[in-house]
């Protein structure tokens, strides 16, 4: 459990990101529909699966680049 919470936490004050959350969900939905699609024969929508593919993607993209924004201490 403490992996999940660090995995899903910033680094600046160790608090659990929602947009970190809303990715890791959304990655999840998008594995369920791909393993449903190709083991189970249920069809999803493409538009869906595409646009959960988008903010997979960008939530990605908005994380990483949180690693090279510099981080701004208290003092």
């Amino acid at each position: 459990m403490n992996y999940i919470r660090s995995m899903l936490s910033d680094g600046i004050n160790d608090c659990v990101s929602s947009k970190r959350v809303v990715t890791f969900l959304a990655f999840i939905l998008c594995g369920v529909a791909f393993v449903s699609d190709l083991f189970f024969g249920l069809k999803i929508d493409p538009n869906t699966f595409e646009s959960m593919m988008y903010i997979v993607v960008a939530g990605l993209g908005f994380t990483a680049s949180e690693k090279f924004a510099s981080k701004q201490r208290e003092n």
